[in-house]
């Protein structure tokens, strides 16, 4: 009998001093949506009360805890630790991806190299993560858009406190459809939502308030939006109005 192909492989490796246990529920929830998480573990010194908010949930989502005792002041042994078992999964060639939970820089070129080995990496850390680790990810994703009631639930209404306005995407969203070809200037949403993401790779509507890219598109008020008979949705810019079109008078 055929079988179902399997969910992406994941390992997922938390730095307890740079996340907060607050996201443990959206995080695996948004780690569900892109494989099975078979490796959690989380890296600190849970002996002090900086990491102590975890304790709570690691038998919740069987999470296995790396305790790293703080021998040295200014040395952290939980990030070395943290790469080196890494290394080990990366070269144990079991896994399709990295789930890095952090915001620390630190954790670039050890996002960058397990990317050159062909493997995918998906950071979440706070919207004040360097852009250089945040670029080194295939995805990035803001940690505060997975706390509760980040986004509001009917997706077509923004969140009481978006991390941004709307109004700070549609760069964005201008420059991606104005680098895909088109002769009419239509695009499928679907395959602007791809490209959007290989450009930024820390791009989410829910950083604006909204659970849908749509929505967001909506809201900028700079795109016409069509849809097919068959519910494929499909945009292109608004043309620009041409200056001295009205008839003067008199």
């Amino acid at each position: 009998m055929p079988t179902e192909p399997r969910s992406p492989r994941l390992a997922v490796l938390i730095d307890a001093d740079n996340a907060s246990a607050k996201i443990a529920d959206g995080l695996f929830e948004e780690i569900a949506k892109i494989g099975e998480a078979s490796v959690r573990r989380i890296y600190g010194d849970f002996s002090s009360t900086r990491s102590k908010g975890w304790a709570d949930v690691l038998s919740k989502y069987a999470i296995i805890p790396q305790q790293q005792f703080a021998y040295t002041t200014g040395k952290n042994a939980s990030d070395i630790t943290l790469v080196i078992d890494a290394m080990d999964m990366l070269h144990s060639g079991r896994f399709d991806g990295f789930c890095l939970v952090s915001s620390d820089s630190d954790f670039t070129r050890l996002a960058a190299r397990i990317r050159e080995q062909g493997v995918d990496v998906f950071g979440f850390g706070e919207q004040k993560t360097p852009e250089s680790f945040r670029q080194a990810c295939r995805r990035f994703v803001y940690t505060e858009n997975l706390l509760p009631g980040a986004v509001n639930p009917q997706d077509a209404a923004p969140a009481a406190k978006p991390l941004q306005a709307p109004s700070a995407a549609a760069p964005m969203l201008k420059k991606v459809i104005g680098q895909m070809e088109s002769e009419d200037g239509w695009v499928l949403l679907g395959t602007f939502g791809k490209q959007l993401s290989n450009l930024f790779s820390d791009f989410d509507p829910r950083t604006y308030g909204f659970g849908k890219l749509s929505d967001l598109v909506r809201k900028t008020a700079e795109f016409e939006i069509e849809t097919s008979k068959s519910g494929a949705m499909r945009i292109r810019l608004k043309p620009k109005p041409v200056k001295g079109s009205r008839n003067k008078t008199g």
